[in-house]
């Protein structure tokens, strides 16, 4: 396909938000399109973390394509003020999206994209050259019984976020000594701590990270701390003076109370849980019951023992899914090179502030392949819903007939 030709056929990566509003553009436009989701369900990953409450209200998480596409059906549009859990995000939004009739029999739900290429093509062959976008998409997928198959597509749009794709606790980003060997001891996403609570209480715990998921498992386990005393968590920051992602007169309640709870924490506010900045992992080991852990600062290297290792040191996508195509990464942040200068230059500053930036920005050397969504942005932290939403409306536009 030509570049800016009406796509014949679109696979959309992920059934997450910006994938079904990227899957309501095509139906708009009268596009052959497949949504391929890997999980049993669409939103997945916001199921994930479905008991944390987010920082925008409904009214900044409902695209207008969405809104509209609801209304026309009928359905109930959920707005407000209100700030939706992950779990209510996904039944009352995403559930209601991906049951729309213009979406029927068009996402497949347990197909894992495995590998994309072109046909015929490796990466190195045809370099901005017509043929490289006239030849189709090849698409390896598997479902969940192991069975394989291969799709084509002329246009591909990449919504398959970073969530799935955790960051290693070691120093440098690379694996701590041992990480990897008791990688099934090491919990990576964020614990609903009223519903898994024996699991935790009375545990010796090591948590690792100072992110918005770090400092929303902080408030939650000083909680428990409080209510199960026998309970000890040791928090493991590797800035010497993190600032916890303060935002001057922040206008997301939400957020700013994570701040001001990580603040009281590391002014030691509640017994039983010990912030230590400056600190990086050195290694794990098995030790009976437990996992010794070497902790290193600048004095030097400490081991202790915990029952219970969390590390929420953040996620980035997973960019093996496209290596044999001609997608130019970032070197410091993993994103699309044109979007990730916009995004570390003139336009860096709170999430609140960004915008997109038109789909010449979205490109890649690859023709007809785009990274849309929280992927698109990195290792950049400032990523809002509407960002996505409206890159899906830059691309959509670029390819209209």
């Amino acid at each position: 396909m030509s570049r800016n030709a009406v796509p014949q056929h679109v696979a959309i990566l992920g059934g997450g938000p910006i994938g079904l509003d990227a899957a309501l553009a095509a139906a708009d436009r009268g596009w052959p399109f497949t949504v391929y989701e890997a999980a049993p369900t669409v939103g997945w990953a916001v199921r994930e973390w479905g008991h944390v409450r987010m920082f925008t209200p409904w009214d900044m998480n409902v695209s207008p394509r969405m809104r509209a596409h609801l209304e026309a059906a009928g359905g109930a549009v959920p707005s407000g003020s209100a700030y939706p859990t992950g779990t209510q995000f996904a039944d009352v939004l995403l559930d209601q999206v991906a049951a729309l009739p213009a979406l029927a029999g068009r996402i497949e739900l347990g197909a894992r994209v495995e590998g994309l290429g072109r046909e015929g093509l490796l990466k190195h062959e045809e370099i901005a050259t017509d043929i490289r976008g006239q030849t189709p998409f090849r698409l390896l997928l598997s479902q969940a019984d192991g069975t394989e198959r291969i799709a084509h597509a002329d246009l591909v749009l990449d919504c398959t976020g970073s969530y799935g794709n955790p960051n290693v606790l070691g120093d440098g980003g690379i694996p701590a000594i041992g990480e990897r060997a008791l990688a099934d001891r090491i919990t990576r996403k964020l614990p609903d701590l009223d519903r898994e609570r024996d699991e935790w209480a009375g545990r010796t715990i090591l948590l690792v990270g100072a992110g918005k998921s770090a400092q929303t498992a902080g408030r939650d386990l000083a909680s428990l701390v409080q209510a199960a005393p026998s309970t000890r968590v040791i928090w493991a920051v590797r800035s010497p003076e993190p600032d916890w992602g303060v935002v001057v007169d922040d206008p997301l309640p939400q957020r700013q109370e994570l701040v001001d709870v990580a603040e009281r924490l590391a002014a030691g506010e509640v017994p039983g849980l010990e912030v230590r900045a400056g600190v990086a992992v050195e290694a794990l080991a098995a030790r009976g019951g437990g996992v010794a852990v070497t902790l290193r600062d600048a004095s030097g290297a400490e081991e202790i023992v915990v029952e219970r290792v969390l590390a929420l040191t953040g996620y980035v996508g997973d960019a093996s899914l496209y290596r044999q195509l001609q997608v130019h990464e970032c070197y410091a942040t993993g994103a699309p090179m044109q979007l990730s200068a916009a995004l570390l230059g003139s336009a860096a500053g709170d999430c609140l502030q960004q915008t997109s930036h038109g789909v010449d920005v979205l490109r890649s050397p690859e023709p007809n392949f785009f990274i849309l969504g929280m992927k698109s942005y990195g290792r950049n932290s400032q990523f809002l819903l509407r960002i996505g939403y409206d890159q899906v409306d830059e691309v959509a536009a670029a390819y209209a007939a």
